[in-house]
């Protein structure tokens, strides 16, 4: 199966990506191709892995997070992934990444108020010895 992204593909990925729920007809319309050649590609996109996952953008104020921080931190290398699979699976971590620079893990961490986060940034450090914390409160999001 071929791995070429071509401008009709790109132009299909920009669609989605200012609205992930625009239907197939709209796309066809607005590139000029069939509903069904609009399906096929982005079926093999799905394959081919371009496109992982259709995701919901959130406003963390209303849904009840009044605390938004962007933490990095570092960690032990041999606990590192112990880590990012932890701060994967908890339901208020709504980003986490290993990288390089500053910080060996990123993390977007979303609570109810600001005792939550100190809670949550004191247990990251307590409970998985990170060191070198340094949360960064979100006060507004321009673009996601």
């Amino acid at each position: 199966m071929s791995t070429v992204v071509d401008e009709k593909d790109l132009e299909i990925i920009k669609l989605l990506e200012k609205n992930a729920r625009i239907p197939l007809t709209r796309i066809s319309e607005k590139i000029g191709m069939s509903d069904v050649a609009i399906r096929k590609r982005l079926k093999r996109l799905e394959e081919i892995g371009v496109i992982k996952a259709y995701k919901l953008a959130l406003d963390h104020t209303k849904l009840g997070y009044r605390a938004r921080a962007l933490i990095g931190f570092n960690v032990e290398a041999s606990r590192l992934l112990e880590v990012v699979r932890a701060l994967a699976e908890n339901p208020d971590v709504k980003f986490v990444a290993i990288t390089s620079g500053d910080h060996m893990v990123i993390a977007d961490c979303w609570a109810k108020d600001n005792a939550e986060l100190e809670k949550f940034v004191n247990e990251l450090k307590t409970k998985y010895g990170v060191k070198d914390l340094m949360p960064s409160l979100v006060l507004e999001v321009i673009k996601e």
